[in-house]
């Protein structure tokens, strides 16, 4: 997000704000500014009498504002944080000290997951007084660019066969994927390709047993390949839950059908039209030629059955492994 990072290169370089406010979904951006402050802000030797971190609900908006008028102790500073800001009670009150916060002070709020009301006048003043951060989820197509971007930023390269499946097996979990990503950067030497080999063998995300190689498989119709990732699947329940592989493959075959009723079918349109990298547009074609429209639209009706039946719904006994393989035959049929 690159609010955030220039908010974060703003601090390193020492442009450092009285109020930060750092609220919305992605709760990674959040941490990743207001780590850096706890760390960074203060010497060690500082830390002891000018640093006052509290938590929302166990926070009293007196003693914070009272913590936040003291002058720092031997320091240029002080900083007064509030975690988890998001349970605070009486939150609002603090809005005559934002109005006038005390200059040798860094109050930073973090409003974790929500953002306020901007209609009402705590959040008109947060918004217009305050470091303003509103962070929001990755959307599916974005975060590939943010794996390629945070492996640049680190000096190493990426394939696309990784960024496939990093992105398919987390998801826009970004503070779990950096810290997946950070097992990588750790083992790796800068300038070296991050490869499905080293996903495998750092984050434990198989290259040759995962829903990409499943999907993969499928549309190439090789039904020994495709019941061989489904026996390993069958094997590491917990790994590969049920509930995400129905998602993914609901995600391919609704992009697939799709295809099927585009004037355009090239993949550099498929590209843009769907959002893809060129890469997975490729193999989007190439699925199409295994599974017409017809097919694919059986294919989706069939995995709304399966979700079904993962929730309980004309599902008495059989495991989610079974369910998997009786899925596969239907759709292979």
């Amino acid at each position: 997000m690159v609010e955030a990072v220039r908010i974060l290169d703003e601090i390193k370089a020492g442009k450092v704000q009285p109020v930060y406010f750092l609220c919305g979904e992605e709760a990674y951006y959040i941490d990743l500014i207001s780590n850096y402050l706890e760390e960074h802000l203060l010497d060690e030797s500082e830390k002891a009498f000018n640093q006052t971190i509290v938590y929302g609900k166990e926070a009293d908006v007196s003693h914070i504002i009272e913590a936040a008028r003291r002058f720092p102790m031997m320091a240029e500073r002080q900083l007064v944080m509030i975690k988890e800001a998001q349970s605070m009670r009486g939150i609002e009150k603090l809005e005559s000290y934002i109005e006038q916060p005390t200059s040798s002070t860094v109050l930073v709020i973090c409003y974790k997951y929500k953002k306020p009301d901007r209609r009402k006048s705590f959040g008109k003043k947060v918004s217009s007084k305050s470091v303003y951060l509103e962070t929001k989820k990755l959307y599916e197509n974005q975060l590939p660019d943010w794996i390629q971007s945070y492996a640049r930023s680190h000096k190493l390269k990426i394939s696309q066969k990784a960024v496939t499946l990093l992105s398919e097996y987390i998801g826009n979990d970004l503070a779990r994927m950096a810290g997946e990503l950070e097992k990588l950067v750790i083992n790796l030497k800068e300038g070296e390709e991050i490869q499905d080999k080293h996903v495998e063998q750092y984050i434990g995300i198989s290259k040759d047993y995962n829903v990409f190689e499943l999907i993969n498989k499928l549309s190439e119709r090789k039904v020994e390949q495709v019941f061989k990732i489904v026996k390993y699947f069958r094997s590491n329940p917990k790994e590969h839950p049920l509930v995400v592989i129905l998602g993914v493959l609901y995600n391919h075959f609704s992009k697939i059908l799709a295809i099927h009723y585009m004037q355009d079918q090239h993949p550099k349109h498929i590209e843009t039209a769907l959002g893809v990298r060129p890469f997975v547009a490729r193999e989007l074609v190439k699925a199409s030629h295994a599974f017409n429209a017809r097919q694919s639209a059986q294919a989706i009706s069939l995995l709304r059955e399966y979700d079904l039946k993962t929730k309980g719904l004309g599902n008495v006994s059989v495991s989610d492994g079974e369910l998997l393989e009786e899925l596969m035959v239907r759709i292979l049929k």
